[in-house]
């Protein structure tokens, strides 16, 4: 194909017409090893047969993407209810009056094939090598391979064979949807799909065919491009293709699988004994890795690449559940998320300013701009009009993302967060808080109005979680300054003044200001969390109560284990646990990590099964529209946080294993520190830290003192961990 000199055709001029399909007899096997390999049973998620009540969930559980877009694991042909998408990071639309939402990409995929037995098929997805399989063995056979390719991010490849010869669909129409606007040309031999609404979705798509043997093999090859404000230029993704389509689908495959090879080799995770588990972990971190980029400035939705719910919005779960498994393992994805709230922060100022507040604000909903895009109200099940206040009210985000920001740095040891530009993600945001806090007359600060993780309690004074990440916050932010500058003292002292609800006497923190003269109300007493008590009992009900959404005080416990009062865990645990509704899916992951830092192992690894297999079992009934992705990384990190105790420290990696479940042999766990591999294996009595040679190891005691390095063998006498001899 030659590409124009200069442009490429108007679109609007050019008559929309069906993209030449081009036979190639020759040697093209799609039951070679490369391209068809059977499941394996620790890496592959297996479906069989077609439930049409489960297409959509299926299709979000099957999604390929490279990062940038991802691909709904629905069959070529859709069908109905299947809800095919294609989804580009941080792309929108905007109906008038509406909010943002993604934008529908175009469906390069789209094929019509013959044969109906769609009962006689299995499909799966090879997690190892990040490629979707679908077999059919009725009437008809069929077996198709499908990725987004990991190493060309935009890359995207589906090769089809049918004993029936399928047929090209207009993968551009899409139903119609207010605020989308669609386009499609050809060009030479490739078809040109556009979608556009505040940005715009390309794909060039080129369709080759191979016939022989009784068999009909058709491979689709799309090259996507997209822009989060304006329409790119047709010229680069047109080069694209045709660099790909030079390449070879054999070279491409090859590509892919080294690169998901080579991320895996940082991410690897297995918990023998218990392989259910081990794959259901897996799978959650393929989808986290999948959708999350590791160039330019991208942040990961609510659900990712894998579906619209919650609108693609960001939130704070991606800076606190899904970045720390990205800083731990491939540092350049949770750079690219910082880059994302860095960029933003014009908004969040101007947001800070009209508030009458210094310093920069952050939306609790981000999408295109930065700027605030939580909606006001929602609909109940009866119909009502309800208010929705997180918008208004939840502001410990602005903590939460100067939190991930030191995260990532702990982990990579990348100064742009602590000398670079990246600064500002802690300063201008502690200027926020101290022109937010309100100080009394007695000298105490205070945050008033507010809500905190559990959004069961709406417009509280000093919740516990939101004024201790305050704390943490204003004190990490004034040790980027020099020690005598006036602002970082301020900083400081304002940090001392701020209220945390602890109480000494019971020895555990209040929620909130007035929090235990609610209705003593446990989760038991209403039903068998994960459940949605505000829906069970009504908002009101559960306002008055002491019934929580998710883990609040306890997500303190997690996060800043240092900043809060020793020894308050267990008490905390003993208040809040039998109060919490799981109504959020980040809530199961949390309290696992917990308890297993409390050596409570079995009933920390019944939460983290219910965590890990949220949407394989579609726990909540909400994985059609996409995975939960924050509850993946809050898996992971009840694995490293609360069973290996793995915390990036200044001084080296610490660690602190717990007591593991009876039925896992051990938990091995790869992470990267400071550009360093290292490999964890946890057994009941041992514990092993491989991986690069000289990475300073932690164990308790020894933060202050002496200090081991790999490769550490060491063994468990009782509670204690000693050198093997």
């Amino acid at each position: 194909m030659n590409l124009p000199a200069a442009g490429v055709p108007d679109p609007a001029r050019t008559p929309a017409r069906p993209a030449p399909e081009h036979a190639r007899p020759g040697p093209v096997d799609p039951t070679a090893p490369r391209w068809w390999r059977p499941p394996e049973p620790r890496w592959s998620i297996v479906l069989t047969g077609d439930d049409p009540l489960r297409r959509r969930v299926d299709g979000a559980l099957l999604t390929v993407a490279d990062g940038r877009f991802g691909t709904r694991g629905t069959r070529e042909e859709c069908g109905v209810g299947c809800e095919p998408w294609v989804m580009a990071a941080g792309v929108y639309r905007q109906a008038p009056g509406d909010i943002p939402r993604p934008l529908p990409g175009p469906l390069w995929f789209r094929l019509d094939v013959p044969g109906d037995d769609d009962a006689h098929e299995r499909r799966w997805l090879d997690l190892r090598r990040g490629v979707l399989h679908r077999e059919r063995d009725g009437a008809s056979h069929l077996r198709s391979v499908r990725f987004a390719s990991l190493a060309r991010p935009g890359i995207a490849l589906q090769r089809t064979s049918s004993d029936q010869r399928p047929t090209v669909a207009d993968g551009s129409s899409l139903p119609v949807t207010v605020g989308v606007d669609q386009r499609r040309w050809s060009h030479d031999d490739v078809e040109v799909s556009e979608t556009s609404g505040i940005g715009t979705i390309t794909a060039a798509t080129c369709t080759e065919w191979h016939e022989g043997e009784g068999r009909h093999v058709v491979d689709r090859l799309a090259s996507l491009d997209a822009h989060p404000t304006r329409r790119p230029a047709t010229g680069p993704v047109l080069a694209a293709l045709e660099h790909a389509r030079a390449q070879g689908a054999e070279t491409l495959l090859a590509e892919h699988e080294a690169a998901w090879a080579a991320r895996w080799a940082d991410a690897e995770v297995a918990i023998l004994g218990d392989p259910e588990l081990e794959l259901a972990v897996r799978f959650g971190l393929f989808h986290l890795m999948a959708s999350a980029a590791d160039q330019d400035e991208v942040a990961v939705g609510a659900r990712g690449l894998t579906g619209p719910a919650y609108a693609g919005h960001v939130f704070w779960d991606a800076d606190v559940f899904v970045l720390p498994f990205l800083a731990a393992t491939h540092p350049p994805a949770s750079r690219a998320m910082l880059e994302y709230r860095l960029r933003r922060l014009p908004a969040a100022r101007e947001r800070a300013r009209a508030s009458g507040h210094a310093g920069c604000r952050l939306p609790w909903e981000s999408a295109v701009d930065g700027s605030e895009v939580t909606p006001t109200s929602t609909v109940a099940l009866d119909g009502t009009e309800l208010p929705v206040r997180t918008g208004e009210l939840e502001e410990h985000i602005v903590a939460d993302v100067a939190w991930a920001a030191w995260h990532h740095h702990l982990w990579s040891g990348d100064r742009w967060v602590t000398r670079g530009p990246g600064r500002a993600l802690l300063l201008e945001t502690a200027r926020y808080w101290a022109s937010r806090l309100e100080q009394d007359a007695d000298g105490t600060a205070h945050l008033r109005g507010v809500i905190g993780p559990d959004e069961y309690h709406e417009d509280v004074d000093d919740n516990a979680y939101t004024n201790v990440m305050v704390r943490w916050h204003l004190t990490r932010a004034a040790e980027l300054l020099a020690p005598d500058d006036d602002e970082a003292e301020r900083w400081r002292d304002l940090a001392s003044r701020l209220v945390d609800g602890y109480d000494p006497r019971r020895g555990c923190h209040e929620q909130f200001a007035g929090y235990f003269d609610l209705e003593p109300l446990q989760a038991a007493a209403v039903g068998t969390p994960p459940m949605a008590a505000d829906v069970l009992l009504g908002r009101e009900r559960v306002a008055g109560s002491q019934l929580i959404k998710q883990a609040d005080v306890l997500l303190l416990h997690h996060l800043v284990p240092g900043a809060v009062p020793p020894g308050s865990l267990p008490h905390d645990l003993d208040v809040y646990l039998p109060r919490t509704a799981h109504g959020s899916s980040l809530s199961p992951a949390v309290h696992a990590s917990l308890l297993a830092r409390q050596r409570r192992p079995e009933e920390a690894a019944a939460l983290l099964r219910l965590a890990a297999l949220i949407d394989l079992d579609d726990v909540t009934d909400t994985t059609a529209g996409g995975l939960h992705l924050a509850a993946m990384g809050g898996v992971w990190q009840a694995l490293a946080f609360g069973f290996l105790g793995v915390r990036p420290h200044p001084l080296g990696l610490a660690l602190d294993p717990r007591p593991l479940p009876r039925a896992w042999d051990a938990l091995e766990l790869t992470v990267r520190f400071h550009d360093q591999r290292v490999r964890l294996c946890l057994g009941h009595d041992h514990l092993e830290v491989a991986g690069a040679a000289g990475v300073a190891v932690l164990l308790p005691g020894t933060v202050d003192g002496a200090t081991h390095t790999t490769p550490v063998r060491l063994r468990r006498r009782d509670e204690h961990w000693s050198p093997e001899r």
